[in-house]
């Protein structure tokens, strides 16, 4: 990994972006074959359910960003009245060589920023209002510079894309165990009850482990991509202390995020939800990052 230049790491994320719409299609196609099954909807019930997951991934890769934002409540920053940030904003993305990012702000005490968007064309940098209240500018530049990083890496598509497939699956999986548990009743009793033994304990292993293995994935790629964005951002401004300093300000703020989901979750810079269990763990420790940057730092 750290031996592949920008252009390689920029063309991975884009194969992997596709790839993993590939694999959470066919996560989504056999959730919803299940339904298809349970109702007896037939082939048309497949036609439609093709249909369905065609028109949603066309929706998730034009949409991702406008999905991510109003799931957070961001809403576009005033240029005026949040001057210092369109002016980091627009800076750090001059030093990245990229269009200046769209810039939005949540209403929320927890530090945190991310990214979103299809390509640095569309992109879209947000940052809560309690990450301006504790940052100075040094470290809001940090914080833009990783955001930027992101960008720049092409980290953005793939992020967004896993985040808004991954909530739907969520969502499959908790409307299967509730019609499984409210429909098992005298409406199948009418049909084969060996061959509805077998196709309810499938239809619940599928529902617990889709989102289980969609949460490995998830946490897998933005971990390895947190690193990346940070050592990028600090090369970017050429000064790895201002997101070290920024991160241990956030590091060091323990309440949760009111607005933010586990679909969501791995797009931030840091995790939304203090510290979770290593296996699903959307970031690397901030302990871990601070101290890369800090080496970095010496050796720039």
């Amino acid at each position: 990994m750290a031996n592949k230049t920008l252009y390689e790491l920029q063309s991975e994320n884009v194969r992997k972006t596709y790839f993993f719409l590939v694999i959470f299609s066919l996560i989504l196609f056999l959730i919803g074959y299940f339904f298809v099954w349970y109702f007896n909807w037939g082939t048309t019930g497949i036609i439609i359910l093709v249909v369905i997951i065609f028109l949603y991934n066309w929706i998730a890769y034009e949409n991702s960003d406008k999905i991510a934002l109003a799931s957070v409540n961001a809403i576009p920053a005033d240029p005026s009245q949040f001057y210092v940030l369109h002016n980091v904003v627009e800076e750090v993305s001059i030093a990245a060589g990229i269009p200046k990012p769209k810039v939005y702000i949540m209403n929320e005490a927890q530090p945190n920023a991310f990214a979103t968007g299809k390509d640095q064309n569309h992109a879209t940098i947000c940052v809560t209002t309690g990450l301006l209240s504790i940052t100075n500018r040094e470290e809001l530049q940090g914080v833009v510079s990783h955001e930027i990083a992101h960008i720049r890496n092409r980290d953005i598509l793939l992020m967004t894309v896993v985040g808004i497939v991954a909530g739907l699956i969520i969502l499959a999986r908790d409307v299967m165990l509730r019609s499984m548990f409210w429909g098992i009743g005298g409406r199948r009793r009418d049909r084969d009850e060996g061959g509805n033994v077998i196709f309810l304990i499938i239809g619940l292993v599928l529902s617990i482990l889709a989102p289980l293995i969609v949460m490995l994935i998830r946490s897998a790629i933005s971990r390895q991509r947190e690193f990346l964005a940070d050592a990028t951002g600090a090369y970017i401004i050429r000064d790895p202390e201002a997101l070290a300093s920024a991160l241990e300000k956030i590091g060091s703020y323990t309440k949760p995020m009111r607005v933010s989901s586990e679909a969501t979750a791995h797009m931030f810079i840091s995790n939304p939800f203090g510290n979770v269990e290593k296996l699903f763990a959307t970031h690397p420790p901030i302990e871990e990052r601070i101290k890369r940057l800090r080496a970095l730092s010496r050796n720039m």
